[in-house]
């Protein structure tokens, strides 16, 4: 075979030697690709200490420069809160009235907040509307943006449910 390849037996071993360990780096490479993706939130001292569980002779530093140069950095568990209040405007601040009103009866006050919501894939804001003597909703919405639509479909509910007279 080395005759007809024009090599000498020599060369050929040499070669074979020296590609064995780029075998084994991408089979090592294989296994942290597969755990990485499996383990999404793993860092590199995870995932070397389940490759160590597996039989893999590996160090945690091989495992972070495999990680870095494929691009498999953990995700980090940073927490997200979406805008619902700007509070840096330039524009007058009312005064609390609903602060001073101590309401006899249903229907007197109504007080309104605007909140959100985290579901697996993100997140929807609430708009609610409670009745401040009584304490229960009288209205409410839920939508993916924050946009003055939301707020009117929560008092438009409430005004429907407890058909308040104009005036």
């Amino acid at each position: 075979m080395c005759r007809l390849a024009g090599v000498s037996r020599a060369g050929y071993y040499r070669h074979w030697q020296a590609s064995q360990p780029a075998r084994e780096e991408t089979a090592v490479r294989d296994e942290v690709q597969r755990l990485s993706l499996e383990h999404r939130f793993y860092g590199y001292r995870r995932i070397t200490a389940l490759l160590r569980q597996s039989g893999w002779a590996v160090n945690h530093k091989r495992v972070q420069r495999l990680r870095q140069t494929d691009n498999l950095l953990c995700i980090t568990g940073r927490t997200f809160r979406p805008p619902t209040t700007d509070s840096r405007h330039r524009f007058s601040v009312y005064p609390n009235l609903a602060r001073k009103m101590m309401p006899t009866g249903a229907n007197q006050l109504w007080v309104a907040d605007i909140t959100y919501v985290r579901l697996a894939e993100g997140f929807v804001y609430l708009a609610v509307i409670l009745d401040a003597w009584s304490r229960r909703v009288v209205g409410w919405a839920l939508a993916d943006h924050l946009k003055a639509d939301l707020a009117l479909a929560a008092l438009d509910m409430a005004l429907a449910a407890r058909a308040i007279a104009p005036g």
